[in-house]
C-alpha cells in the first residue's frame, strides 16, 4: 500500500503505522528533517502540499491529509482575536478545497485532519478527541485520553506524543509538538481504514 503523509509536521499521525510505504511531505525543511531521521525509509518530499496532492493524487493507495488549522481553530478567534486584539483573518480554504477534491476525484482511500473549528463545518465531519476527520470511509466513536493541549509543556507534549526533541533545535518546538496527531489516534484511523 503506497500512502501519502501530506503536511506531515514530525510524524505523530504516522507514529504508529507498521509496514507501510509512506511518502511525507513538508513545506519546513527543518521539520522535514526531523521526521526523515524519526522515519528513515519514508520519502520526504520538502514542497507545498496542497500543489503536490493536485499533481501526485494517482500514485497512492491511501492519503492522510492535515493541512494547517490556525484560521479554523477556536482558540484564536475567542482567545487571540477576543482577548489578545489578534487581527481575524479569512479562514484558510484549502481544507474544504482537499476534502472535495479528493471525494470526487480520488479512488483510494482517504482522511483529512483539522481542528474543531469555530464555526459549524462547512462540511460535516467526524469529532474524535479535539480532530475533526473527514474520510470516505466509516470512523466509529471512540474515546482517548484528553490531554490538555492549551496548557501543557514541552516535556509533557513529547511524553505524550512519544517524541524527544532535545536534540532539535526548532523555533517553536510547543507548537509542532502541539501540532501532532495522537500516534494512536493515527494508529486507530489507519487500522480502521485498512480493515474497511
Amino acid at each position: 500500500m503506497k500512502i501519502l503523509n501530506l503536511y506531515s509536521g514530525i510524524g505523530g499521525n504516522r507514529k504508529l503505522w507498521k509496514d507501510v510505504n509512506v511518502t511525507a511531505v513538508e513545506i519546513n525543511s527543518d521539520i522535514a528533517k526531523i521526521y526523515s531521521e524519526f522515519f528513515p525509509d519514508d520519502k520526504v518530499i520538502i514542497e507545498d502540499a496542497h500543489n503536490y496532492l493536485l499533481e501526485a493524487f494517482n500514485e497512492y493507495d491511501f492519503i492522510w491529509s492535515s493541512p494547517p488549522c490556525q484560521t479554523h481553530s477556536s482558540f484564536r478567534k475567542n482567545i487571540c482575536v477576543r482577548y489578545r486584539n489578534t487581527k481575524p483573518i479569512y479562514p484558510d480554504m484549502r481544507l474544504y478545497q482537499e476534502i472535495l477534491f479528493l471525494e470526487h476525484h480520488f479512488n483510494g482511500k482517504w482522511v483529512v485532519e483539522n481542528v474543531k473549528p469555530y464555526y459549524k463545518p462547512l462540511i460535516e465531519g467526524k469529532l474524535l478527541q479535539r480532530h475533526m476527520f473527514w474520510s470516505n470511509f466509516d470512523i466509529p466513536n471512540k474515546e482517548f485520553e484528553k490531554d490538555n493541549i492549551r496548557k501543557v509543556q514541552i516535556p509533557q507534549l513529547e511524553a505524550i506524543n512519544g517524541f524527544d526533541l532535545s536534540d532539535y533545535k526548532l523555533k517553536n518546538k510547543r507548537q509542532v509538538l502541539r501540532n501532532c496527531v495522537k500516534p494512536e489516534l493515527g494508529k486507530y484511523i489507519f487500522d480502521i481504514m485498512k480493515e474497511g
